[in-house]
């Protein structure tokens, strides 16, 4: 690898990750689409190709036509929210994320806090802060004597209050410190550089959020720029093998994205990481999602999933038949799922790399 930095002009706007159990967005009055956090599948958006990944902000891909009916569904919140309740009743991520913890976390932490008595960890967008408990449980263990001092860059001021809440019914909790923030990664870097401050990080991950990011490069490059010589960054994203790539990377350009989000894959990461001359590994996390409601026409269920899927506000009702036609179809091929036993299983895969310092 040549070392090459990234050409990757100023961020704009900004988030946020959302990911995974307990993290989907909060009932507020008052709410930033870009700055919700989306659980375990972020809002896909269109493809970005390699000289969008290393440049400036992820462009959209031909969006639909202003006389559309066809809305973004994070336009409508608590539909988004019954939408992604039912993703996690249906899929198996979670099982699929606790394998990941139990089994390759240890190995990742080995070396983070090797002779410190403090180990600085920061979780971007760590929502109700379920997740990050099972990541400090495993630090805490590797590392029984140090203190842990753990910060959360968290928009959402009801996912924080969770998170709170979640902290007090806790135990195990002894020698680590939280520290919440509310506000996006974007305001985050631009506090950090207001206040002239460079604070360094033993470990810090960023979970289903770069979908969110109109820069992603320089995102993930301002991030690694914060690790301490042994610190490690954790990256999950939709896997680069899963159906999500398959649908988006053909259909992206159908739906109504409205500038709220873009599609990137674990797929996508590898080719950044390079260009900037960076050792990392990557791990693939099988993963799937029962479907099959999706094609029982009238199936409140299975509506709710496919607006998931599109990332569309009432699919059923408002995309054009012939969209909806070969999206259903593409649902059913093997590129996006399995049938078993006359169940249809989305490929749910997920991604997860891990960046040296």
């Amino acid at each position: 690898m040549d070392g090459a930095g990234w050409e990757a002009p100023g961020r704009e706007g900004g988030w946020v990750k959302g990911g995974w159990i307990g993290r989907g967005p909060a009932g507020s009055t008052a709410w930033d689409p870009r700055s919700i956090p989306r659980t375990a599948r972020g809002a896909q958006g269109a493809p970005a190709r390699r000289e969008e990944l290393q440049g400036a902000a992820c462009p959209l891909l031909q969006p639909p036509s202003m006389a559309s009916p066809m809305r973004n569904l994070l336009t409508d919140l608590d539909r988004y929210v019954q939408s992604f309740r039912v993703f996690l009743e249906r899929s198996t991520e979670h099982q699929s994320m606790q394998g990941f913890v139990e089994r390759h976390l240890p190995d990742v932490i080995a070396s983070i806090g090797n002779g410190k008595s403090t180990i600085n960890v920061l979780s971007i967008g760590g929502g109700a802060g379920e997740m990050d408990l099972q990541i400090l449980s495993k630090i805490r263990a590797r590392y029984p004597g140090a203190t842990i001092n753990n910060d959360v860059i968290e928009p959402s001021a009801d996912q924080i209050s969770k998170y709170k809440e979640r902290v007090a019914q806790a135990s195990n909790l002894e020698n680590i410190k939280f520290a919440w923030h509310k506000e996006t990664a974007d305001e985050y870097e631009s506090r950090m550089n207001a206040e002239k401050k460079t604070k360094k990080w033993d470990f810090i991950h960023m979970i289903q959020m770069l979908y969110y990011v109109k820069d992603i490069p320089a995102t993930v490059r301002y991030f690694h720029s914060l690790l301490e010589s042994q610190g490690k960054l954790l990256i999950i994203l939709v896997s680069g093998k899963s159906g999500w790539e398959t649908l988006w990377k053909k259909y992206a350009s159908s739906f109504p994205l409205e500038d709220l989000c873009c599609y990137v894959s674990s797929g996508d990461l590898p080719r950044m990481l390079d260009s900037a001359g960076l050792k990392y590994q990557l791990y693939e996390l099988p993963s799937h999602l029962d479907i099959t409601s999706c094609f029982t026409e009238g199936d409140k269920d299975g509506e709710l999933l496919l607006d998931f899927l599109t990332e569309t506000l009432d699919f059923t009702k408002t995309a054009p038949p012939e969209l909806k036609r070969q999206v259903m179809e593409e649902l059913r091929k093997p590129g996006c799922s399995e049938i078993r036993d006359g169940k249809v299983f989305f490929n749910n895969s997920q991604g997860v790399i891990v960046v040296e310092p």
